[in-house]
């Protein structure tokens, strides 16, 4: 427990502060503080570089892992050269990978939905935990 925190809950135990007031400020000193650097998903706040993907799952019996790292940049790059791809080319891929069973919507994919996405990626860690597999998605 750092000092600080410590003085706060002093003062609430003294009586000198309420427990609204207390809350309030701990808030504020946990704004104010860089995350630990002992936590294993902690990076210095910035610009996110990369998506990353892993997942560690039972196939058959076997261990199979992915550890994914892509680059935005090419994730970036890749959405602008979409913009130039003739929209019943893009159509056509979309019906393609629909009847593969992936549900996405290429003619619907703009550049300012991706720095959407990869700024609320940046904020968060998707988790997903079943008793064969484990998959995360973040941004480092």
């Amino acid at each position: 427990m750092n000092e600080q925190r410590k003085d706060v809950l002093d003062m609430l135990a003294e009586g000198k502060i309420t427990a609204e007031e207390a809350e309030q400020l701990i808030a504020a000193l946990e704004r104010d503080q860089p995350p630990a650097a002992s936590s294993p998903d902690a990076r210095p706040k910035g610009k996110a570089k990369y998506l990353r993907v892993v997942v560690d799952a039972l196939e058959d019996g076997e261990p199979t892992r992915v550890n994914m790292r892509v680059p935005l940049q090419l994730l970036r790059a890749g959405v602008r050269l979409a913009a130039l791809i003739p929209p019943p080319a893009l159509g056509k891929a979309t019906a393609e990978l629909n009847k593969s069973g992936v549900p996405f919507d290429l003619t619907q994919l703009k550049p300012e939905q991706l720095e959407a996405l990869v700024e609320h990626l940046d904020e968060m860690t998707v988790e997903v935990d079943q008793p064969d597999a484990r998959v995360r998605v973040f941004c480092e």
